[in-house]
Formats: C-alpha cells, sequence, structure tokens
C-alpha cells in the first residue's frame, strides 16, 4: 500500500494538534474485505475524560482532474465509513485535504453539495507548514 504524497505532512499536523497516532496504517476487516485507512489517531479530552479516536484518509488532490480526485476520495471515504461504523462505531472519519484544493475546487457549489449531502467530515492541512487549518464538522 502506498502512502500519499502528503502523509507525513498529515501525521506531522496531527502530532502538533495534540492527536496521538495509534495506527498508521488503520487496519479494518469488514465483510470479507480488508481496509488500510491511512492514519488511527486518538486524542485524551481532558473535560470529558474519554478518547476521542478518528481515523484519517488523507488525499493530495494533485492530479490534472480535481475532479477525478473527488469522486475517488468520495467513493473512498464512503466505503471506510461504512466499515469503520461496522467495526467501530465510535471511531469519527476525517477526510484531510490540502490547502491548495480546499482554496480552489472545495469552494465550488458541487463540492459543497456532496459534502452537506453525505455529511463529510473534513479537515484542512497546510502542506508547506504542517499544520491542521481548520476542521470541517
Amino acid at each position: 500500500m502506498a502512502k500519499d504524497l502528503f502523509h507525513d505532512a498529515v501525521r506531522n499536523a496531527l502530532i502538533k494538534d495534540g492527536w496521538q497516532i495509534t495506527d498508521d496504517p488503520f487496519f479494518l476487516k469488514v465483510g470479507g474485505v480488508e481496509f488500510y485507512i491511512d492514519l488511527g489517531a486518538e486524542k485524551l479530552i481532558a473535560a470529558e475524560r474519554n478518547n476521542e479516536k478518528i481515523a484519517v484518509e488523507i488525499k493530495s488532490f494533485i492530479n490534472p482532474s480535481s475532479l477525478t480526485d473527488f469522486h475517488l476520495a468520495i467513493g473512498q471515504f464512503l466505503n471506510y465509513r461504512v466499515a469503520l461504523r461496522a467495526r467501530e462505531p465510535e471511531r469519527k472519519l476525517f477526510l484531510a485535504v490540502p490547502n491548495t484544493a480546499y482554496a480552489s475546487f472545495f469552494q465550488k457549489e458541487f463540492a459543497y453539495m456532496v459534502i452537506a449531502e453525505y455529511q463529510l467530515e473534513i479537515f484542512v492541512y497546510d502542506i508547506e507548514n504542517e499544520v491542521i487549518i481548520t476542521w470541517k464538522i
């Protein structure tokens, strides 16, 4: 399984944001199919005294067609979400999107429509500085 081009940048951004990387990659087997989600992480929420767990699918959006990248990312995300709900329903799945793609393709009305329709959880990361810019929940 090949790592995404910006895998290490997202991993570093999550660590800077206070997340502990628990799985790299995060493996699930559901219904006879093996899934490798890019990262698993958790963060202790002191006020609630329980762990917040996430899985992260990292996408670079560097191909000539942003729409093709978007199709692939959404399909993969939806499959992973179904698998997670079956095995680890307490873990929230996020799509990690680079700031360059968020500033361009993700500002289009169609992207907003898809995100709303499928209730996607995303966060935007800065490639250069390896930080999370914003969480879109």
